[in-house]
């Protein structure tokens, strides 16, 4: 969760009241924020260089420290959290942002070249006319920026914000991607002219810049944005150039984020221009810019238009826990930014037609409409009933009766990752894709997980790879899930809870784990049965890669097989590390429900 640091007295003055510590608390909560600390600028700075603590003297400015959700990107700066108070109390109505009603032809240009495709393709505009800094409100401009690169711009990767003095500075525009070489400019806060690859150079030692450049360092060309003049204005993601950078004194600010995913980039626009537009000659105005892109296709941007989704009263009444009428639920919208519009269909069930602002990006799906209403009603308003459907579902008892058996016949539990990586799920365990089982991760942050598990074998295997120096034997077990592909399934995939145990030590301990599997089924009830009598269970000789040919078994259950046994082959445990013999067994237990 964000936090966000503002001045107490600043605070105040924008909300337009003061509170003590515990009334203001009591605020943040009923809202859904925490004040998470209350500090001083001088404290912080003795806390970061580890110095004593010394007492507050009167002319410390407070500093309060408030945590927010991580998708409110509103709240990241102190206007958007007073604004939103401000709503929430009553004090204000919901700002009506606007864009500003200028023609096509008068309106400032990006032209974007094709070759930005092959490192940053997107970028959004906007311009803010009229706007007056001061220090404070200054600081909170840069703070916000900072703040949203954290966050949603996921420290710059996906988008970058670049801000420049528009009087300093002449359109069209033009967003290009050039050589390095090619690119010659003096960076903010630097006197002197650097090219793009010397410049890569010299950041290498800053220690706020550093953790970009891998961001563009190897691509064979930089993106750059350029005025009518050829004036550079920035090298996103990296630095903006000193010539056309934001002061105290600046009056019109342009606004362009360039961006690998387009959404991203429109709500930091939005977040930009409608947190600082309160500053504006002509309050919550912003000026468009046009975006024409290489292939002739032209965008005006931002897009300030509410966000519409049509929720039944009956789903936020039902999702909350409390009946109320619906000028009510109209009412705490309205108190969480959000214009509502009650209608009754034909069949008399009344909805909302609700209206999010540009604001208000987190709002995408009715449950998200549904905890506003519950926020603003108050949490602590909320009646505490038990539910009479809170009765456990029969696969999960039975689960747990699996457990406390396996359990005291000496086996401990392990719990492991339903994400694998590829190769533990097939190739080190001879295994071989066929495209039909498997649900594949399309976009993985780590080798590890690139697939779901299709067997509980990986995990217990790499389990006894990692503990191969333990006491032996090493009995152990896991009751979980794994994966396979669906398409009678809506979503493409099945969950099947299945139970895996392994026993390792000086011999394989085959028979110690027939000996389970026939406990497994006695405490079902289940008995055993000549082959082919589909009133119980029997096994029969298998053919499965991971298992040692000749030693290994299937478990056939009323004429379906369930699950296999045996001793797992050597390559496998050499794959994995295991000097010891092992064998093992895994079940699908949903059968016997």
């Amino acid at each position: 969760m964000p936090t966000v640091s503002v001045g107490r007295d600043r605070l105040f003055k924008a909300l337009g009241c003061s509170y003590s510590v515990e009334e203001f608390e009591d605020l943040c909560f009923k809202f859904g924020i925490e004040l998470d600390d209350v500090t001083t600028e001088k404290a912080i700075i003795r806390k970061e260089k580890h110095l004593d603590e010394e007492e507050q003297s009167e002319d410390e400015e407070v500093i309060y420290k408030i945590e927010v959700p991580a998708n409110r990107y509103d709240l990241l700066c102190l206007e958007g959290l007073a604004q939103a108070l401000r709503v929430f109390n009553g004090v204000d109505t919901i700002p009506a942002y606007k864009v500003a009603s200028i023609s096509k032809e008068s309106m400032l240009k990006m032209h974007v070249k094709l070759e930005t495709s092959e490192v940053r393709p997107f970028v959004v505009c906007a311009v803010l006319r009229g706007v007056t800094f001061d220090e404070a409100r200054y600081n909170s401009f840069i703070d916000l920026q900072d703040r949203l690169h954290q966050n949603i711009c996921r420290k710059r990767t996906l988008v970058a914000i670049g801000t420049h003095d528009l009087d300093t500075i002449k359109g069209p525009f033009t967003y290009e991607a050039l050589p390095p070489t090619e690119i010659n400019f003096v960076p903010l806060k630097q006197t002197k002219s650097f090219r793009a690859d010397e410049l890569m150079e010299f950041y290498k030692s800053d220690l706020k810049l550093k953790k970009f450049l891998h961001i563009i360092e190897n691509s064979p060309v930089f993106p750059v944005i350029y005025d009518s003049e050829r004036t550079v204005l920035s090298l996103p993601p990296i630095i903006n150039s000193a010539h056309s950078a934001i002061t105290l004194k600046t009056k019109n600010v342009l606004i362009e984020c360039t961006a690998t995913d387009l959404r991203k980039a429109n709500i930091v626009l939005n977040t930009m221009v409608t947190m600082f537009s309160v500053y504006c000659e002509r309050k919550f105005e912003v000026e468009p810019v046009e975006v024409i892109y290489a292939d002739g296709k032209s965008y005006i941007t931002p897009d300030l238009s509410l966000y519409q989704l049509v929720v039944p009263l009956s789903y936020i009444t039902s999702i909350i826990g409390v009946s109320l009428p619906a000028h009510e639920v109209a009412r705490l919208l309205n108190k969480m930014q959000l214009h509502a519009r009650h209608s009754v269909a034909e069949n008399n069930e009344a909805s909302f037609t609700i209206s999010a602002p540009p604001t208000r990006s987190d709002i995408l799906h009715p449950c998200d409409v549904a905890e506003d209403v519950a926020i603003a009603y108050g949490y602590n308003e909320i009646q505490k009933v038990k539910r009479p459907s809170l009765k456990p579902q029969s696969l999960n008892q039975f689960s747990d009766l699996i457990r406390a058996e396996i359990a005291m016949v000496g086996y401990t539990e392990v719990l492991i990752w339903i994400l694998c990586s590829y190769n533990e799920n097939f190739t080190m365990l001879n295994r071989k894709d066929d495209k039909s089982t498997a649900a594949i991760n399309g976009n993985p942050r780590t080798a590890d997980f690139e697939v779901v598990r299709t067997s509980l074998m990986p995990g217990i295997l790499k389990t006894v790879g990692h503990n191969k120096d333990h006491p032996k034997p090493i009995k152990i077990f896991e009751v979980g899930d794994v994966v396979l592909l669906d398409d009678a399934k809506d979503v493409g995939a099945s969950n099947r809870r299945r139970l895996a145990a392994l026993y390792c030590g000086a011999t394989s301990g085959f028979e110690l784990i027939h000996g389970l599997v026939d406990r497994i089924m006695e405490v079902t009830g289940t008995p055993f049965v000549s082959p082919g009598d589909k009133t119980g269970y029997y096994i029969q000789s298998s053919d499965e890669p991971e298992f040692l040919p000749g030693r290994q078994a299937s478990i056939v259950y009323k004429g379906k097989k369930i699950g296999t046994f045996g001793i797992v082959h050597p390559q496998v445990l050499d794959n994995f590390g295991i000097p010891d013999p092992c064998s093992f067994v895994e079940i699908d237990i949903e059968s016997f429900l």
